[in-house]
């Protein structure tokens, strides 16, 4: 049991706990088979993937990325939060390219676009992107039709 930690805070359960969860009732909470077989693998490699922590970030998405159901999008959103991978972008997200797209260089990116506009801040890619999120570019325009 960590601590001491402030007031209401939570921890995740151990390993164990995720792992006695019965099949009906990741059902019963929404969770379709193909994620809950890529959830019940991690809680399986639990302390291996603890030590992800240790190697270097590009290591350890690949290594991520060996986890059936685990790819580069997951891989990038582990690195960002688990990590403190500052340039982990999270390619294959289905908003982002555009959001960077239209609140950076008002035009519609896809993820290569993306990719290749964002260089020059690297190794600060996702910080740009938390930063435009912090500043309400959460989703490309909108455009109303006109009155005549």
């Amino acid at each position: 049991m960590p601590g001491p930690a402030p007031e209401g805070m939570k921890v995740f359960p151990a390993p164990s706990t995720w792992a006695a969860i019965p099949a009906w009732e990741w059902h019963r909470l929404g969770v379709d088979p193909r994620r809950t077989r890529t959830i019940i693998a991690c809680v399986r490699r639990a302390g291996r993937l603890e030590r992800l922590s240790g190697l270097p970030t590009e290591d350890a998405k690949r290594l991520l990325c060996t986890i059936d159901g685990i790819g580069v999008w997951t891989a990038a959103e582990i690195a960002q939060r688990a990590f403190g991978d500052t340039d982990a972008l999270s390619v294959g997200d289905v908003h982002l390219a555009r959001v960077v797209g239209h609140a950076m260089f008002n035009a519609d990116f896809d993820d290569d676009a993306m990719v290749a506009a964002l260089e020059p801040w690297r190794p600060h890619r996702y910080r740009v992107v938390r930063l435009l999120h912090a500043g309400g570019y959460a989703t490309r325009p909108r455009f109303a039709p006109q009155r005549q």
